[in-house]
């Protein structure tokens, strides 16, 4: 009986200590671990996740494939593109409607030049809503395959867009990584790219694959975009 007492004892005391060693074992191994960023949410480990493959045909591709411009897919009863411009400006003043911005200040993530908006037709397209990803771009890197809801998503999603100056807009045109980078702010550029594709199962090519891993080469640490 002494025995018997005394082997649980013994079981009282390593059972809760051996459920501690497993939780802990657990923590670790799903990233307890802390750290300036985590494997998992830099941009150089997500590009190693991506698919790498040619290019896909063109054929089929229009914009208005991917829905109505700036469609008001949040139903906040704005359009995305002002809702962008609201995001990404400061010292903006809208209409009475809280929704179209008649004016405001950009940070340019392109050049890092502080650009004034003012709404007109002689000055809203000095700056620009980007779509990071571009549409064409997405088209052929599997984009193509996704029903009419998922592509207006796409097109609207806020993480692929990003108001910027427009004349660098319109200089990238539909390129990849491999063919434009922005002047400045590459970096942080080609992690939103990452994310985007991530996010929607789009592949890159060879070359453009090559071209990110080039510019994260000079910061590796690079997170992904949050939002």
């Amino acid at each position: 009986m002494a025995q018997r007492g005394r082997s649980g004892a013994v079981a009282a005391i390593l059972v809760p200590l051996l459920l501690l060693l497993l939780v802990l074992v657990l923590l670790r191994g799903s990233g307890g671990e802390t750290g300036p960023t985590a494997p998992g949410g830099s941009a150089s480990a997500a590009l190693t996740g991506l698919e790498v493959a040619p290019a896909g045909s063109s054929r089929g591709y229009q914009r208005d494939r991917f829905g109505p411009a700036w469609a008001d897919v949040d139903g906040n009863g704005c359009g995305t593109r002002d809702d962008v411009l609201r995001r990404d400006l400061t010292d903006v003043r809208t209409r009475a409607d809280g929704c179209v911005v008649l004016t405001g200040t950009l940070d340019d993530p392109y050049s890092d030049a502080v650009i004034s908006f003012r709404r007109g037709a002689a000055t809203s397209a000095e700056v620009q809503v980007d779509h990071v990803v571009a549409l064409s771009d997405a088209w052929r890197t599997g984009a193509s395959a996704f029903s009419a809801q998922r592509l207006l998503e796409f097109a609207n999603d806020p993480r692929e867009l990003l108001a910027v100056d427009g004349s660098l807009n319109s200089a990238k045109g539909d390129d990849d990584a491999s063919q434009w980078l922005p002047p400045e702010g590459e970096c942080a550029y080609v992690a939103r790219q990452i994310a985007v594709k991530r996010t929607y199962g789009l592949w890159v090519t060879p070359a453009e694959h090559d071209a990110m891993a080039d510019v994260l080469a000079g910061c590796p640490g690079e997170p992904l975009p949050a939002s």
